[in-house]
């Protein structure tokens, strides 16, 4: 059963009960399934009036709020692909993702902070621009002389469009199609145990896989209910953690050190919490041992990307162990291969990580090249993700394949590196890349952000030698206030070598 035909089927099982209990600030709106589905179609019927049709792709720029997604689902029902895109964005990163497209529509609000003017979008991307409050949504007339149905969709179908973060070049849109979404929902309902009983916390954004599909999707797939707050402040979260009505909490690394330093030295009781998750990015060990000692829960890691899903998570019951994402979900295939033979690799030796299953999208928008050059035979996607499966059948994810730094000859981690210096009780964050260096090749180079004023690079390196080969020992250390990140929070590595190269700081 499709993704949208469980939601329907929840809809009318669960009619009266909360779907959605949105907070924004002192105001708190709640949703029934009923009226999620009421709000749905009312979105559909709009969407409809406005020429939107099957195939056809919606940008829409707005607001964590419920209207976002109820258009996100709406344009799902009508058989149209759905593109939710970052509210902070600008002018020009807007008009090139609606532009990519080839959008119809584009829904904007001018209920932001910072709100993008339909004026101010170029007017000759062949894209209808729409402006709406999502605050007064329901000021959006129930049915706009338009009588939709369901349109039954397709497991192969386009259901959305995410585009990446393009770290590594301009975003690239990701196709998911019905069946893919379908399968990992599936998928994660039986690794992480979802039932109707669960109420999850959600904190993160909409326009992204985490936020959208993994948790959002993922809890009404289940009947679940869903406590949404606008945007993440930690001690609101803090709070309703400890309030005793969230059994599930999906979070990125950055929010769980910024709950910690809301909660200070109190140690939490969190028992009553079924599941606490980390992706995104790398969870630093000290955050993992931290979460454990203060809030009584060991967190559980899992390794994702836009283009498959969540790929592997350590067991919901079982060991969970810092430094590793786990094994495989029902369905997923994962491989390691040596990057240049394409031979797989031993277990415990480093090659990069493959996945092939019906959770793999169905390719990037319009880029048949890059396509191609993203899976090897047989079908199996190429991650760009370097790391390891132990004898155990676990992966441990070492850096992307890009991100690998050559030093001297040998190869160096970042993580590896990461880990050591996060061990250090001066160390608040740390980001490792390579820079150019005349005589090493590259130079391990570490920015690291210390409370500790007097904290000196000597120290740091005596620390690393403990632990680390002298090779993989930062040659370099640049001590920052702060690391640049996108908007899920991973480290920007490659802004980041470029800004501090151009600088001439090193």
């Amino acid at each position: 059963m499709l993704f949208l035909d469980r939601l329907r089927t929840n809809c009318e099982k669960y009619r009266s009960k909360t779907a959605l209990e949105f907070r924004d600030g002192a105001t708190t709106r709640t949703v029934t399934y009923r009226e999620l589905l009421a709000g749905m179609s009312r979105s559909a019927c709009w969407l409809a009036s406005k020429g939107v049709g099957r195939g056809d792709r919606v940008a829409a720029c707005l607001p964590k709020s419920v209207a976002a997604f109820q258009f996100h689902l709406a344009a799902c029902s009508l058989g149209a692909v759905s593109v939710p895109l970052n509210p902070r964005c600008s002018v020009k990163e807007l008009e090139y993702l609606v532009g990519d497209s080839g959008a119809k529509l584009l829904v904007l609000s001018h209920g932001l902070e910072s709100p993008i003017p339909s004026t101010a979008v170029r007017s000759d991307l062949g894209t209808a621009i729409a402006s709406i409050d999502p605050g007064e949504f329901q000021g959006i007339p129930p049915d706009s002389g338009v009588r939709r149905e369901w349109t039954d969709a397709s497991p192969d179908q386009l259901a959305l469009m995410l585009y990446t973060s393009g770290t590594t070049g301009r975003p690239k849109g990701a196709c998911i199609t019905h069946g893919s979404l379908t399968a990992n929902l599936d998928m994660l309902d039986k690794a992480w145990q979802w039932s109707a009983s669960d109420t999850l916390l959600h904190a993160l954004p909409l326009f992204h896989l985490h936020g959208l599909l993994v948790a959002l999707h993922g809890a009404l797939h289940a009947g679940a209910t869903c406590i949404m707050h606008s945007s993440f402040d930690a001690g609101r979260i803090a709070a309703d953690l400890q309030s005793g009505q969230c059994s599930v909490f999906m979070a990125v690394p950055t929010m769980y050190r910024r709950i910690l330093a809301a909660i200070g030295d109190r140690s939490v009781d969190l028992r009553h919490m079924r599941l606490l998750t980390s992706g995104s990015d790398r969870l630093p060990v000290d955050v993992f041992d931290r979460i454990e000692s203060q809030l009584g829960h060991r967190v559980v890691e899992r390794y994702g990307m836009t283009e498959t899903g969540i790929m592997l998570s350590n067991p919901v019951d079982g060991d969970r162990i810092a430094g590793q994402v786990g094994i495989p979900l029902p369905g997923v295939q994962m491989r390691v291969v040596d990057p240049e033979t394409g031979a797989t690799c031993e277990d415990c030796a480093v090659g990069e990580f493959q996945t092939r299953g019906p959770h793999v999208f169905a390719g990037y928008w319009q880029d048949a090249r890059k396509t191609a050059e993203s899976f090897a035979e047989d079908d199996w996607f190429r991650t760009g993700d370097i790391g390891l499966r132990d004898e155990r059948g676990r992966y441990e994810l070492k850096s992307r394949l890009k991100d690998i730094i050559i030093s001297g000859g040998f190869n160096v981690y970042p993580v590896e590196v990461e880990h050591v210096l996060a061990r250090h009780p001066d160390v608040d964050q740390c980001a490792v890349v390579g820079i150019p260096d005349p005589d090493w090749g590259e130079a391990v180079t570490a920015f690291v952000i210390s409370a500790n004023p007097r904290l000196q690079e000597s120290e740091l390196i005596r620390h690393c030698r403990k632990s680390l080969a002298a090779y993989k020992t930062p040659k370099r250390f640049v001590f920052m206030t702060s690391l640049p990140r996108n908007a899920m929070g991973k480290v920007r590595k490659g802004i980041l070598a470029r800004s501090i190269a151009s600088a001439n700081m090193l």
